[in-house]
């Protein structure tokens, strides 16, 4: 799954790649980093978090969602909550280099 978007990240030159992945059981959040461009026209760099739910569909094959239950809150809130610490802690390490 995360491996397909990976190399169309890399074969479409978006330059999106995925910085860092928090799982709990079928739950899991994946910091991006994604590279873009400022109103005028400076490179800039940004991160986004995309959750998702891992699930077998009836034929066995690995399938994911963006669409949650109402029991996989709890492991949602756990993965985002690693996935923003994750960006407070790199955001100081940005500071404290500079």
């Amino acid at each position: 799954m995360e491996k397909n978007k990976v190399a169309r990240a890399t074969q479409n030159g978006s330059g999106n790649l995925p910085e860092k992945k928090f799982r709990a059981g079928a739950i899991s959040a994946t910091v991006w980093l994604n590279k873009g461009h400022t109103a005028n026209g400076e490179e800039t760099e940004y991160r986004t978090i995309a959750i998702e739910r891992s699930y077998t569909n009836k034929e066995g094959q690995w399938q994911s969602t963006n669409s949650l239950r109402i029991n996989d809150l709890p492991k949602a809130n756990v993965v985002l909550q690693k996935a923003y610490e994750f960006l407070v802690f790199k955001e100081q390490e940005l500071f404290a280099s500079a």
